[in-house]
């Protein structure tokens, strides 16, 4: 059988390289993506290098960051821009293979098995989409190189920005057996603070591991874990084409460190529920009539809640739907690795009619005053009528004001 060759794809800084491409002046400073940047509220989505080197992370608060850095500049995050932008890349993809997984808005998964008879080896083909992508889009892209997706993706990690790296069947060992635990998929601090009790501290610990040992210590998590610690992944990778009918729309980030605080897991919450609303417009699959979140506690322990709602496309509606999900089964005090928001139920705008001319119970008039608001950003931009339109966000979440964002 043929050895496969995957590519991860993982475009650098993705948001704030974005920025820098429409707005060459920020090019060489210090650059976030958050959320009112006028007020100083929000978090950081994502940042440049240069705001890297001050120690600013994702997630953190926009407040904190300006302690770091004073002179940072602030950007209001784009999404249009950045799914265009993210498309562009793909459809460069797609001239080496059909087969073409996204990970996210910034990362894809590529199977070029066959496309090697055409274009080269693995590393050529990875080499080739890189100068592809800087030379079409200004973005620049690390490639890992690899013959399973969890190596590929360990590999496009190694360096950045703009390289290719590659763990092949005779230097995995070398390049991967040696990296922290924490490097691996589904191993975070505190399972590696677990498994550090046991003498477990390495990759190459964990792949050397009696198996009856890491189910013992991880429960059924731990045979996977050591399947992708020995490369013996052999989940396939998606083709483009493969489309199935859109079950649910979602959106989740791990955490810089862990927060059980419930404002900031409020705030965290709209964030996400910002993001969803925009995707759920954007598929036009209608409303969505249950919400959901998941959760991955400090000990690693994942666990997620549902609920129905009146149906919805608005962000207010989300937002406010996933934190009564979180107050009523996440005890207080209990620190969050990861969270996550998603919807499904949609009705593909097969709507009852209503015979007596009403309003939905206001949802026409709130639907409205979120299309206003989408209208007057995307025409303006965010700061424009920045304090009223955060006031009417938070009454249509019902939430705090306090960290809105984007």
């Amino acid at each position: 059988m043929r050895e496969r060759v995957i590519l991860h794809s993982d475009l650098n800084n993705f948001f704030a390289s974005v920025e820098t491409v429409l707005h060459p002046e920020y090019a060489g400073k210090p650059l976030i993506v958050c959320g009112d940047p006028k007020e100083r509220r929000g978090v950081v989505l994502a940042k440049s290098n240069e705001a890297k080197s001050y120690g600013i992370k994702t997630a953190e608060t926009v407040v904190s960051a300006l302690r770091k850095c004073p002179q940072l500049l602030m950007s209001p995050p784009h999404f249009k821009e950045y799914n265009r932008y993210s498309a562009a890349v793909t459809d460069i993809y797609a001239r080496f293979t059909d087969r073409i997984e996204q990970c996210s808005i910034d990362e894809c998964a590529l199977d070029v098995t066959e496309s090697v008879k055409l274009f080269g080896s693995g590393e050529e083909i990875a080499e080739k989409i890189r100068k592809t992508v800087r030379e079409e889009t200004g973005l620049t892209v690390s490639i890992g190189v690899s013959f399973n997706k969890v190596y590929a993706k360990l590999a496009s990690d190694m360096k950045k920005p703009d390289a290719v790296t590659v763990i092949s069947r005779e230097n995995y060992k070398q390049r991967v057996y040696p990296l922290p635990a924490t490097d691996l998929l589904f191993v975070g601090r505190s399972t590696a603070d677990v498994l550090s009790a046991y003498g477990i501290k390495t990759i190459g610990d964990i792949a050397e591991a009696d198996e009856a040992l890491l189910i013992r210590i991880l429960g059924k998590r731990g045979r996977q874990v050591r399947i992708y610690a020995r490369g013996e992944d052999s989940e396939p990778v998606r083709k483009a084409d493969e489309k199935e009918e859109i079950k649910s729309i979602g959106n989740s980030m791990t955490l810089p460190r862990d927060v059980s605080d419930r404002e900031e897991l409020k705030r965290l919450l709209y964030v996400l529920s910002e993001s969803v609303a925009a995707r759920l417009r954007e598929s036009d699959a209608g409303k969505c009539d249950t919400v959901h979140i998941w959760i991955r506690d400090e000990n690693f322990k994942e666990s997620g809640r549902q609920k129905r709602v009146p149906p919805t496309e608005l962000c207010g509606d989300i937002a406010k739907a996933a934190y009564e999900l979180l107050c009523a089964h996440c005890p207080p005090n209990t620190a969050l690795h990861a969270i996550g928001v998603s919807v499904s139920g949609f009705d593909h705008h097969i709507e009852q009619l209503r015979l007596d001319g009403g309003e939905n119970g206001g949802y026409d008039k709130r639907k409205r005053a979120e299309d206003a608001v989408a209208g007057i950003r995307k025409k303006y931009g965010y700061e424009k009528l920045q304090r009223g339109i955060v006031l009417e966000d938070a009454e249509l979440a019902g939430l705090d004001i306090k960290g809105k964002k984007e």
